[in-house]
């Protein structure tokens, strides 16, 4: 079933900007996973931008004296919310003309640590098809000149994700399902896990900040040893040493664990020019490499 988000943005109303943006987007998203709902909603009707590229870690990052002229000048910002962009969260809070795409998502829909919301919520499409609706809603607030072309943009990507989610729930259903172990560098899957059936554990917590203690460590390689799992996932946006220690470490138990050839796309996408470079592309391309990973033969 697909929920109508019309008033997913929390204290949306009406809030149309009166500024202009001269210098840059007329809408400025933090990263490319925001930016690529925009853009199917836009469908070149209005400039979007991301401020953060490919490899980027949100969590981490410290916004520029450009990126917060982007943002000032914008006639709408998007961001994700739910704590994903770190440092720049009370920046982007306190934006009269910024909006946060996941957080009109229902609590008990969430993933919590340590008390706090798990922001990925991308990683399964059912959510961020409510995403989508979220953004709908802004841009057409914002631009009410295009508002009937933005909801028929929405209408046909949404038809389109919803495909999507169709076609992960066959591909994964394709590993043996005592290989449906998903270890990654940090614990951005948790969504993808609950959604479709994988077992999900990560190096690191929700944010990339947190640090593998030893012991957590210790217990993944036992269970990577135990079970014989045959790879583990490195991500594009996050450093591979969590992951390497792993192997090393159950290298040196006898069990020659491999990491994943190609590493997963978790909290940026790729360039615009790639087909990993749009959320369905990312997605099929993560799902493709699990697949494949998890379903060989040694």
């Amino acid at each position: 079933m697909v929920l109508s988000l019309a008033g997913a943005v929390i204290g949306c109303g009406r809030y149309v900007s009166s500024k202009p943006a001269p210098n840059g987007a007329e809408i400025v998203a933090t990263t490319g996973l925001v930016a690529d709902l925009a853009r199917r909603v836009s469908g070149g009707l209005v400039e979007v931008e991301a401020i953060m590229g490919p490899g980027v870690d949100p969590h981490l990052y410290q916004a520029k004296a450009a990126d917060r002229r982007k943002l000032e000048n914008a006639k709408l910002v998007l961001y994700n919310g739910l704590h994903l962009e770190g440092t720049m969260s009370e920046m982007l809070q306190n934006l009269p003309h910024a909006r946060a795409v996941a957080e009109g998502i229902a609590k008990h829909q969430l993933l919590y640590a340590e008390g706090q919301p798990d922001p990925h919520v991308w990683f399964d499409v059912k959510l961020w098809i409510q995403a989508l609706g979220a953004v709908e809603a802004a841009m057409c607030d914002a631009f009410p000149q295009h508002a009937d072309a933005f909801r028929k943009n929405a209408a046909d990507y949404r038809t389109e994700l919803q495909a999507l989610d169709e076609e992960i729930r066959r591909a994964l259903a394709t590993i043996p399902p005592q290989r449906r172990v998903l270890i990654t560098a940090h614990d951005a899957f948790r969504y993808f896990g609950r959604a479709y059936g994988i077992e999900v554990i990560g190096l690191q917590g929700i944010s990339t900040a947190d640090e593998t203690g030893l012991k957590e460590m210790q217990r993944i390689v036992e269970r990577v040893v135990r079970d014989r799992i045959p790879a583990i996932f490195a991500e594009t946006s996050v450093p591979m040493d969590g992951v390497q220690a792993v192997v090393e470490r159950c290298h040196a138990r006898g069990h020659e664990v491999r990491i994943a050839k190609a590493k997963l796309y978790s909290d940026a996408l790729d360039r615009p020019d790639v087909p990993e470079g749009s959320y369905p592309g990312m997605m099929r391309h993560n799902v493709q490499v699990i697949v494949d990973e998890l379903r060989a033969e040694r």
